[in-house]
């Protein structure tokens, strides 16, 4: 009788941990590495394709990004060293792509949309390697510290 309730107990905690998987999904990026050709590739191809006509081009960001618009929200920021998307780990980069709006706290107005239902995890990440890479070497060393600091749970 007793195995059979555990049996119960470990099934019932499956189930409800595929369930609350599959209405939040991951929030844990996977291997966002700016040092791999072929995930900065593929990043460059999905950040011109996703992101681009917000954060443009070339990564500068909506003009005077700084400053809120009428409606309270912020332009979109640029995503190149002038930028703060490095002052950021790279879990917190990953949740806002993904779940937009719903990564920041409540009452928090965005622009940013939740990119979770159109770009895989995999595909988040290609687009974070992609704007790491084109960071310079100190601001990316400074980057790798935050993530290593953010990891430790500093």
């Amino acid at each position: 009788m007793r195995v059979w309730k555990a049996a119960a107990a470990v099934a019932v905690v499956a189930i409800v941990g595929g369930v609350l998987y599959g209405v939040f999904g991951s929030t844990q990026p996977v291997r966002i590495d700016p040092a791999d050709r072929a995930q900065v590739d593929l990043g460059r191809k999905l950040y011109v394709e996703a992101c681009a006509s917000c954060h443009g081009a070339n990564l500068e960001g909506q003009p005077n990004w700084q400053k809120r618009l009428p409606n309270g929200r912020l332009p979109a920021p640029p995503h190149d060293a002038s930028g703060h998307t490095w002052h950021h780990p790279d879990i917190d980069l990953f949740r806002v792509t993904k779940l937009g709006p719903a990564a920041y706290p409540t009452g928090y107005e965005t622009d940013m949309p939740a990119f979770g239902d159109r770009l895989s995890d995999a595909e988040i990440a290609a687009i974070l390697a992609y704007i790491k890479s084109t960071w310079p070497p100190e601001i990316r060393a400074r980057h790798d510290r935050l993530n290593a600091a953010k990891a430790e749970g500093r």
